[in-house]
């Protein structure tokens, strides 16, 4: 019988990993085949845990998008090779947009013929969303997308292939990659590293921390502050959005980490997915380092090709504007994502206008101990900025996010939080400390304590793990599976 999920932070994975990691290193790494057969079959195990229904849905996109790819590479005629380009884009897009869409549509539809007086009963069908087709759906599309331009070449091993798509430290939250940057590493085969594989426990450590420690202690709050938003003073409500700033950040940037790291013990590097974004000095810098890969593939396969930057005024705010509520609605079928999407575009349409956007290319304060006065202060606007957004991304509707934003800005807000838990903001300082400290590495704790004693650096270690065991609760979502 196949558990029920597989969440990083479950008992289940810390049996299967081990066993993966064995069979992959002791008795596979003679045979790059064999190598990436075991990889394959175990990202389907690993799939198949959540829904094993869903398993022949990601096989079949895999299969199509596969021939879809050899079949136009072997094409010599234009236009046989566009019809399959289009063939493959619009069934992954199709299959995406049915699962994810179709109830949304259906139930937006009779909400607007009932505006105009009209009955009509909405025609749902209270469909289970596949985990993870957000994130493959974009992996199959770049591959293709990149086979018609002849950015890369059509693979034609389909365990090769098949790894490249449902590897399984990445496939149901990201990141996104690219096949420029995974299908080399894994067509050749890969040898254990003892140095990277150090690197891998210690990313895996911090992401853990950053999602048992953080998030679920701030998902508690969370959701009792929006769940009942309507009885809560405003001061209470602001402390909710700031805690859910962190508890998504927490949520999402720690899985990032337990896969990286997690591919890193296997021999694989993947992109990277955040940088440190709440030290940002604009909103232009957050989305250069928040969630990455999902920022990159909209612009690299969305607004470069409408023209990006390089163009009138007018079609730059529209090219802004498309990518943003396409981010939003690619989130969720809520008009809540598509405002979210919004108000970042609105806010970091000045920059692209009047061409700041490119300011902040390095990390604060680099090679510094301290940001400036004017850093400070842009970091915290920024803040300010997301964190208001993500207010609409938390809510249920649109009319909770506007009632929570209402009592928010009311007299309430001069007065005492009920909800203050002073344990909890004292490990958000810490987070940020160490993130500060560790800000210009790939992650946090990557060289922690290096210029230390070694019982220090233990100390630390020992510090994090006992965390882990003492914050530890029941098994919490990743909030990124629902999309």
């Amino acid at each position: 019988m196949l558990p029920k999920s597989m969440l990083f932070n479950s008992i289940h994975f810390a049996i299967f990993f081990p066993i993966v990691f064995f069979l992959y290193w002791f008795l596979a790494n003679k045979n790059l085949q064999i190598q990436n057969g075991l990889l394959l079959v175990s990202s389907y195990f690993f799939y198949a845990c959540w829904d094993w229904r869903f398993l022949f849905l990601l096989m079949f996109s895999t299969l199509l998008d596969f021939f879809t790819a050899i079949k136009m590479t072997e094409s010599k005629n234009e236009i046989i090779k566009k019809i399959w380009f289009w063939l493959s884009i619009s069934v992954n897009l199709g299959f995406f947009c049915f699962f994810k869409y179709f109830d949304f549509f259906s139930t937006s539809f009779a909400e607007a013929a009932s505006n105009l007086g009209l009955k009509i009963d909405p025609w749902t069908l209270k469909l289970i969303l596949p985990v993870g087709i957000s994130f493959y759906t974009f992996h199959g599309l770049s591959y293709i997308i990149d086979i018609y331009f002849n950015r890369v070449k059509a693979e034609r091993n389909f365990i090769t292939y098949g790894v490249f798509v449902s590897f399984f430290p990445l496939l149901v939250a990201g990141p996104i990659e690219r096949a420029h940057h995974l299908l080399p590493q894994i067509q050749k085969k890969r040898n254990f590293n003892y140095q990277q594989s150090i690197r891998g426990l210690q990313q895996i450590l911090w992401g853990l921390f950053k999602k048992i420690v953080i998030a679920d202690q701030c998902a508690k709050h969370v959701d009792f502050i929006f769940n009942h938003a309507e009885s809560q003073s405003g001061s209470t409500l602001a402390v909710g959005a700031v805690l859910f700033a962190f508890q998504i950040y927490g949520d999402f940037s720690g899985y990032s980490d337990i896969a990286l790291g997690t591919a890193r013990l296997l021999g694989i590097d993947l992109l990277r997915n955040f940088a440190y974004p709440f030290f940002s000095r604009n909103i232009a810098e957050f989305w250069r380092r928040w969630h990455i890969s999902l920022a990159t593939w909209f612009r690299d396969y969305v607004y470069i090709p409408l023209g990006g930057s390089r163009c009138s005024n007018f079609k730059k705010i529209r090219n802004v504007l498309i990518v943003f509520l396409l981010s939003g609605f690619w989130h969720g079928a809520n008009w809540t994502f598509i405002i979210w999407g919004l108000l970042n575009a609105i806010y970091i349409l000045p920059s692209i206008i009047f061409k700041t956007n490119r300011n902040y290319l390095e990390i604060v304060a680099k090679g510094k101990s301290l940001p400036s006065l004017k850093e400070i202060f842009s970091i915290v606007l920024t803040f300010c900025l997301s964190t208001f957004a993500w207010i609409f991304f938390r809510s249920h509707s649109l009319h909770a996010a506007i009632v929570y934003i209402e009592k928010i800005f009311s007299t309430s807000l001069f007065t005492m939080p009920t909800q203050h838990p002073a344990i909890l903001f004292l490990l958000i300082i810490f987070l940020l400390l160490i993130e500060w400290l560790g800000r210009e590495k790939q992650f946090a704790i990557a060289d922690v304590g290096n210029n230390y004693p070694r019982i220090f650096r233990w100390g630390f270690y020992y510090l994090l793990i006992f965390s882990l065991f003492y914050f530890k609760t029941t098994s919490q979502q990743f909030i990124y599976f629902q999309f």
